[in-house]
């Protein structure tokens, strides 16, 4: 029997650390399913393992990708379903490790299927969003599919701020004239490995606690710097994101550099609270706090672990 052993919980929990000992114990390799740390122009912003822990196992899907390539949450899922399977040709074990509940779940479950939709449907609603910009999209889905519109704005609210994603919503809501969401939770695709599903947890005080420190520590190891040297291509998806928004407002003169460090921090706490809002909803998943010694995460794995 093939195990996945997948480590979950918010940002600055101790994921990579926990991996790594798992990896090593089980004498086996680690995929990486953050959706930030895939790449390589971002390292200091996204929490990439520094050398030390890279060398301590083998990693994949961290910095194999451009800030400049489409890469979506689906090619993930079809690129490391490839190398999980090479994997466990060679291993009973591979760790899967992140915080990008979508990309966890691309990889549990896979995706659901969606209808072909006319290229002129997605012409239009492109031409649209070039005119009107984000809200047109945002107004749409929630006029389509106002359920699903209230979902994403509580669990993963940045969607709402993606073009790409919004208009894929879109798109399928007027190409078919249904709901987005009444194509999800279809029969997913079978797996040919059982998923140990790790959850990492703290008191709230210590979580926030942890994320202030870790942007401090990200700003001494350069993060301001980091942030002016993707400036330039600031529109792009992959840099919508938490650390480095915030900075390129400081850029702009819109924010202090103190307000920006102070927003980073905000918005992180935030992005945490919607990451444990999403993994606790699977009841799958074994809660543990995150000084619980590794070798009682260990027994825990070998007593769940199917023959």
């Amino acid at each position: 029997m093939k195990h996945l052993i997948t480590i979950i919980g918010p940002t600055a929990i101790g994921k990579t650390a926990l991996s790594i000992q798992l990896a090593n114990h089980y004498k086996c390799e680690i995929v990486s399913c953050d959706s930030r740390q895939f790449f390589k122009e971002m390292t200091i912003g996204t929490a990439v393992p520094n050398p030390k822990e890279l060398a301590a196992a083998k990693h994949h899907f961290i910095q194999n990708k451009s800030i400049f390539e489409n890469y979506t949450v689906g090619d993930f899922e079809k690129e490391a379903i490839a190398t999980i399977e090479e994997l466990f040709k060679t291993n009973d074990y591979v760790v899967l490790v992140g915080g990008s509940g979508l990309y966890v779940n691309a990889i549990l479950q896979g995706f659901d299927t969606f209808p072909e939709i006319d290229s002129a449907v997605r012409q239009e609603i492109n031409a649209k969003y070039e005119k009107l910009g984000i809200g047109y999209l945002q107004g749409e889905l929630k006029k389509q599919d106002p359920d699903y519109f209230e979902k994403i704005n509580i669990e993963n609210p940045q969607t709402l701020l993606n073009p790409q994603r919004m208009m894929r919503f879109v798109e399928v809501c007027i190409g078919t004239s249904k709901p987005y969401s009444s194509f999800l939770n279809q029969t997913k695709n079978e797996r040919n490995f059982t998923p140990i599903l790790i959850g990492l947890e703290a008191e709230r005080n210590v979580m926030y606690n942890r994320i202030n420190q870790r942007v401090d520590i990200m700003l001494t190891e350069g993060l301001l710097q980091e942030a002016k040297s993707l400036y330039p291509n600031k529109e792009l998806n992959a840099l919508q994101t938490v650390g480095y928004r915030e900075l390129f407002s400081y850029f702009e003169k819109e924010f202090s550099l103190e307000f920006a460090i102070e927003e980073i921090k905000k918005n992180t706490r935030r992005f945490a609270k919607r990451q444990l809002t999403w993994f606790k909803r699977d009841e799958n998943t074994k809660w543990f706090h995150f000084e619980t010694p590794t070798h009682q995460i260990v027994d825990y794995i070998n007593l769940n672990k199917k023959i």
